[in-house]
């Protein structure tokens, strides 16, 4: 069993990679834009909100200025595709490992601490609440503000002109769609996303690593796809709540499995464990398909 700490711990991280998944869905789901970009964007928010809280900046200030920062390394992956014809994942690839000496210069060493620095939990934790749940409420705050924003964002002119560019680039165009724009547009935004979490995370944890990136774009698969798993997309609303859904579920399952005594496994299993999420979140909607069809036949 999980202590409460572990729990809600688990709860707090789930609900950052949430706002990862967010991002994975309008690169992977809404455009089809394979984007590896996170793993550099989402140390990026980190580092410049880090960078800036150290130097005195508001904490929300350096998150809104993370955040810009992780749309723009969003925008050059999607300019070095639209612009110069560089296949899309290719293009996140350059961008991504550009980002790390990126991300060095903006921090000038390898990790940044926060400790004892003012961060957009501070003033939270005078609440009266348990030290460990503070961060759970703002999160859940911050994510359903995200999720609200994304849903009327998607429902737009603009949302619609992106969703139509994902689905038929080619009709889209014909209609009088600026695809190139909309690609941009949707990348831009999701790595947006990614720096937003990366800056919480940074905050949540105390310290902005240049590392703290590796993995994050399969972090985020197992959260989109495992959300799909349990709650089927058929609305922008339920594919946002899936990715939220699945990331909590990751969390909780990584959480388990560590302090499962009887498993054996430990701290350096941990992508072994992700890789073994990620396949059954991947296997078992087609599973439970075939069954439930195996069903509807015996029944006929």
């Amino acid at each position: 069993m999980l202590s409460n700490i572990a729990f809600y711990g688990a709860i707090e991280t789930g609900l950052i990679y949430g706002l990862v998944a967010f991002g994975i869905y309008i690169s992977f789901r809404v455009l089809d834009f394979p984007d590896l970009t996170v793993d550099g964007s989402f140390p990026l928010g980190a580092a410049v909100a880090a960078v800036l809280i150290i130097d005195g900046v508001n904490p929300w200030l350096a998150t809104g200025a993370a955040v810009i920062a992780g749309m723009g390394a969003g925008a050059v992956t999607a300019l070095l595709n639209v612009k110069l014809n560089i296949l899309n994942l290719l293009a996140s690839i350059l961008t991504m490992i550009a980002l790390y000496s990126v991300n060095l210069r903006i921090m000038g060493r390898p990790n940044i601490a926060l400790l004892t620095e003012e961060t957009v939990l501070t003033p939270w934790y005078n609440l009266d609440l348990e030290f460990h749940q503070v961060p759970v409420l703002l999160f859940t705050l911050v994510v359903l503000a995200g999720l609200v924003l994304l849903w009327r964002f998607m429902k737009s002119e603009t949302g619609l002109a992106m969703r139509a560019t994902g689905a038929n680039p080619r009709m889209a165009r014909a209609q009088g769609i600026a695809t190139g724009a909309m690609i941009v547009l949707g990348v831009a935004l999701s790595n947006g996303l990614v720096g937003l979490a990366g800056a919480l995370f940074a905050q949540s944890q105390g310290a902005a690593d240049v590392t703290m990136g590796v993995g994050v774009i399969v972090i985020g698969l197992a959260s989109l796809i495992g959300g799909e798993a349990v709650l089927t997309p058929s609305s922008v609303v339920r594919a946002l709540t899936a990715c939220v859904i699945g990331a909590i579920i990751y969390r909780l399952a990584i959480a388990l499995a560590l302090n499962a005594d009887f498993l054996g496994l430990q701290a350096q299993d941990l992508n072994l464990i992700t890789a073994v999420l990620v396949t059954l979140a991947i296997v078992l909607p087609g599973v439970r398909s075939s069954v439930v069809a195996r069903l509807t036949r015996n029944k006929a």
